[in-house]
């Protein structure tokens, strides 16, 4: 039975630590909730609301003490697509039916970690996590064109917006040039900001002030498109919301907020691990990751995870313990309850900025640059991974990603153990035969044939099996080495005993060498071991090689004894 724990986590040994690393945190939290939220489609609102109820729930529950949670630039690009897509279908009620989404995957979170998934999440190849990061950084890139020229985003995703690059640029007037203006500032503010300052003021904050300054004492009179109306108080209950004809589409889309939530909060996890030289528990991470989504749904926030940056300045600020995290939502909810009105007039443009350096910042340039020297097959799966996640879909890409470069991998491991598949009836320099096995070998004149198998046996190996035993078929005595088999997979196991049964159907002699374990298991399980005469089962080779030999024809006319 699952127990929902929180002691571990939170204890006030750190107490100052905490404190300040959560109130350094939430002020880098302000702006990139303000930023996603607008860039989600879900308003500003959402993404303050998101930011302070995933990352209190997370932290509460969760398994990683140092971790912070928030909208992140890879669930805000999925939360993209599913408003618009929502809101496109029904727009009365696609906003409510997107944070039903929020709250499904949540949900699916909980069932995630309640099942212990949580250690197979991250067991994806690099390549496909590499490819499917820098192609949400893209995505999030190109999403940010409109409002960076000071125009409202068109519609049709990323297709529709390169589609409409040349009208948006014929579009650019006075109004929209000053736009532009602030949003250029805004990622100049970003890129050149010096590194030794971050400590005393984080850089996304400082571009948040200028730009909305300028705007303000520059700017006042121009028609600039601001934030808006922040409503104070708490949110609203929302009510979930479903329609027989879209709900195949919200599973599947609370599947993919899901997996993604996950990944991006469980890389992130191993982070702060590597940083506190701590160990994380994924499985209780995963349900405070549900359970704060589910709530954030519930209240109009839209969907977080734990967020690399957050959690990195957390920690080294001096945050220990869940403290800090909940140190954090709290001085956001102070914000938003007391300061709203001053959040009203930060400029779109701004923000684009702002999610614009996001989007650089999450494509893996490092590996981009080195894929190609590494392995071309690698850079290939990267780069299919990249236009599936920019043109096609986020669960295609993963999914054609993670099957193709786990196609390439059992090929390699498959070629690699069959090369320890070998079948002799004299000396090999490739199997180390001890003085006495040679001559023994020898001595059988190729009436008995030694087949050695070592390392695991997976399905790729049984070609590999049935291949060597076809090579030689002269012999009157069969001894298979499984003594260096861990591992026995089905479709191997089923090809050893196509071996056993043909030898026995022609009379041949079979011995069995230091079968054990698994193998042993596997090979019962099938009834191969009952096709073998039990006095045939040894667990030493030179005994075998013996016993085959006195068996073999030749050797009972030249020695009659």
């Amino acid at each position: 039975m699952f127990k929902m724990s929180i002691t571990n986590t939170i204890h006030f040994r750190n107490v100052k630590g905490d404190i300040f690393g959560g109130l350094t945190a939430a002020v880098i939290a302000l702006p990139m909730a303000l930023t996603f939220g607008v860039a989600s489609g879900a308003g500003a609102s959402s993404g303050l609301w998101g930011a302070i109820l995933i990352g209190f729930f997370a932290a509460l529950f969760g398994g990683t003490p140092t971790l912070i949670s928030e909208p992140t630039g890879p669930m805000t690009v999925v939360m993209t697509s599913v408003i618009a897509s929502l809101t496109a279908a029904n727009p009365e009620q696609g906003l409510a039916m997107a944070f039903t989404v929020v709250m499904l995957a949540g949900l699916f979170q909980i069932l995630f970690g309640v099942f212990k998934l949580g250690k197979y999440v991250t067991l994806m190849p690099y390549t496909v996590i590499s490819g499917f990061m820098s192609g949400i950084g893209v995505i999030l890139i190109i999403l940010q064109i409109a409002p960076f020229l000071g125009q409202a985003s068109p519609k049709g995703g990323v297709v529709g917006t390169v589609q409409n690059i040349p009208n948006l640029i014929t579009n650019i007037n006075s109004t929209t040039s000053l736009e532009t203006l602030l949003a250029v500032i805004t990622v100049g503010i970003l890129f050149f900001y010096p590194r030794k300052l971050k400590k005393y003021m984080p850089p996304q904050l400082l571009a948040l002030i200028v730009g909305s300054l300028i705007a303000v004492f520059l700017f006042g009179d121009a028609d600039i498109r601001r934030i808006g109306e922040i409503s104070v108080g708490l949110p609203s209950l929302q009510v979930p919301t479903f329609t027989a004809a879209q709900l195949r589409t919200m599973f599947v889309d609370a599947l993919v907020l899901a997996m993604l939530g996950c990944i991006d909060a469980l890389l992130t996890s191993l982070v702060a691990d590597s940083l506190t030289r701590t160990e994380h528990d994924s499985n209780k991470e995963l349900i405070g990751q549900g359970l704060g989504n589910l709530v954030s749904g519930l209240f109009g926030g839209i969907a977080g995870a734990g967020a690399t940056m957050g959690t990195v300045v957390n920690i080294q600020t001096g945050g220990r313990t869940a403290v800090s995290g909940l140190t954090r939502a709290l001085v956001l909810l102070v914000v938003v309850l007391g300061l709203s009105q001053y959040l009203q007039g930060i400029p779109l443009a701004v923000l684009a900025g702002i999610a614009l350096k996001v989007g650089i910042d999450i494509v893996d340039w490092g590996f981009l640059k080195r894929a190609h020297k590494i392995s071309v097959k690698a850079a290939l799966i990267m780069y299919g991974v990249i236009g599936l996640t920019v043109f096609v879909d986020l669960i295609v890409a993963v999914g054609v990603g993670v099957f193709v470069a786990n196609i390439l991998t059992i090929e390699r491991l498959s070629n690699h153990r069959a090369d320890k598949v070998k079948a002799v009836t004299y000396d090999d320099e490739e199997i180390d035969l001890k003085p006495e096995e040679k001559q023994l070998l020898e001595e059988a004149n190729g009436r008995v044939l030694l087949f050695y198998l070592s390392g695991p046996m997976i399905f790729g190996v049984a070609k590999a099996i049935s291949r060597e035993h076809n090579l030689i078929n002269d012999y009157q005595a069969l001894v298979l080495d499984l003594s260096e088999v861990p591992i026995l997979g089905v479709t191997s196991s089923l090809a050893l005993e196509n071996a056993i049964q043909e030898a026995v159907e022609k009379g041949r002699h079979v011995f069995l060498v230091g079968v054990s374990g698994q193998a042993e298991s596997r090979l019962r399980k099938l009834g191969v071991m009952d096709i073998v005469s039990p006095d045939h089962i040894m667990s030493d080779r030179i005994t075998a090689l013996k016993e085959a030999v006195m068996s073999v024809e030749p050797y009972k006319i030249e020695h009659p004894s």
